[in-house]
């Protein structure tokens, strides 16, 4: 009724060694940190080119440290900030969209239990949430 199985299973063909790299559990978190650190310098330079202010300057400054640690002393690659009309809707978009990511990426320091991006997600959070008007 039935014809056997001739071949081995293809899950038990493979070898010990398997001829793809692998990443550990912290160099995925390392990555995602770093990705969205990143994201969250690109909306913080748009921020800069519509709103200037020392604050955002100097976030952005340390946001680009972060990803230059995680990313072994390579640094982010930066856009131009495009120069729009500075709407307050398109302001608060940004800050929302900023605040979206720096809570990203306090959930993903957190889980890495790295200390300096913890704090500095946590910083950006709190900064966007009271541009927004979240906070009392």
């Amino acid at each position: 009724m039935y014809e056997p199985i001739r071949t081995k299973s293809v899950h038990t063909m493979a070898g010990p060694e398997p001829d793809f790299p692998h990443r550990s559990r912290e160099e995925e978190l390392d990555i995602r940190l770093a990705g969205h650190l990143t994201a969250l310098l690109t909306v913080t330079d748009e921020l800069r080119a519509l709103a200037p202010d020392r604050a955002l300057d100097d976030a952005a400054e340390r946001i680009a440290a972060q990803v230059e640690r995680l990313g072994d002393g390579r640094g982010p690659l930066r856009a131009a900030p495009s120069a729009s009309a500075a709407a307050p809707a398109r302001i608060a978009a940004l800050h929302q969209r900023a605040h979206t990511l720096a809570g990203w990426a306090l959930v993903v320091a957190t889980t890495r239990e790295d200390t300096a991006g913890t704090a500095l997600a946590a910083e950006r959070l709190d900064a966007h949430a009271v541009a927004l008007g979240l906070t009392g």
